[in-house]
């Protein structure tokens, strides 16, 4: 008995000198510098390097990687679904530490290729577009906007702001192929529709996120083919901020029609104040990019569970966009 008790005691002084020093060697790393050194992340930053959104998402991934001392590639895909696919195929066969993953492609897509990802012990994180049957099955954390709540609450706000109501117009940009990214835009379409607004559905495809010029054909021909169109939601950033150049195209003034979507950057900042755009929900993109690249090397190093960060920031108007416009013409908003 006494032998059990003397055991059980030993036990004990074991347990807590452990946990004195598991926090004392995982400070002494933490106090060093760059304290996420070897580790190595392929990071996926959407579109191109100087897109409007993609840019700001790669800045935060830098200042991770440059923070933290992490061997970060980083990997452009002009926002084409297939791409992103074939670049996570390829990830996966090098076998990095972690995998920071755009969602775009959807749970379908990346199901296969988080199950191999997960036999080889690589580290999964998803940003921008959550992929929720992949990480229920497979793991990783998401870094983003909760896009279906996001889009829906842009639409109230809509209303709210501009009294956007029974038998008004309103255009909604959305590419319905992207099921997983499109919930933003369907959120802003289903209030609308709710509140009694019609809606004329723009096809954007992702093309358009490279290079927002593309759109303009059909733009011209949905505002020429409603003329009292009362509202038009824009379906990200890139082409929220090219609102000038489709309204003046169809041969609109500005404050016509309100121009209603999500980001900020620096054309947005500029479409504010010079009266083309009226509304957007923020996601703190950069956000995106340093909180997947940290939580990759949380868990690297010390084991942590995945991160799960809400970046949706609230709406940025023509009240308060002079708050975040220095900032998001720096490429950091």
């Amino acid at each position: 008995m006494i032998r059990k008790a003397t055991l059980c005691k030993l036990a004990l002084v074991c347990l807590l000198l452990g946990a004195l020093v598991a926090p004392a060697l995982a400070q002494d790393d933490l106090d060093r510098a760059h304290w996420c050194e070897g580790v190595t992340i392929r990071f996926f930053a959407g579109g191109t390097e100087g897109d409007a959104f993609a840019g700001i998402v790669y800045r935060g991934a830098l200042a991770a990687a440059r923070d933290l001392g992490a061997n970060v590639e980083y990997v452009f895909s002009g926002w084409d679904s297939e791409l992103m696919t074939q670049q996570l195929r390829e990830a996966v066969a090098q076998a990095p530490d972690g995998i920071a993953m755009m969602g775009h492609p959807g749970n379908e897509a990346i199901m296969p290729l988080a199950a191999e990802a997960a036999e080889a012990g690589i580290i999964m994180m998803y940003q921008n577009v959550d992929v929720d049957q992949v990480r229920a099955r497979y793991g990783g954390g998401y870094v983003g906007a909760q896009l279906a709540s996001q889009g829906r609450a842009l639409g109230a706000e809509a209303i709210r702001q501009y009294g956007i109501g029974e038998g008004d117009k309103a255009i909604v940009l959305v590419n319905l192929a992207q099921r997983e990214r499109a919930l933003r835009e369907l959120g802003v379409w289903e209030v609308l529709e709710e509140n009694g607004v019609e809606i004329i559905h723009v096809d954007s495809a992702p093309t358009w996120a490279a290079d927002p010029n593309i759109g303009i054909p059909a733009m011209v021909a949905a505002i020429s083919a409603n003329p009292d169109v009362k509202l038009v939601a824009f379906s990200g950033g890139q082409t929220l901020g090219n609102t000038q150049t489709y309204f003046e195209a169809a041969g609109l003034e500005a404050g016509q029609v309100k121009a209603i979507g999500f980001d900020t950057n620096e054309f947005i900042m500029q479409g504010f104040e010079d009266g083309w755009i009226h509304l957007t929900s923020d996601q703190q993109p950069f956000l995106q990019g340093y909180m997947p690249i940290l939580s990759i090397c949380q868990t690297a190093k010390f084991g942590l569970a995945p991160l799960n960060v809400d970046t949706g920031a609230g709406f940025i108007d023509t009240s308060n966009y002079s708050q975040v416009a220095d900032l998001a013409i720096a490429g950091y908003r």
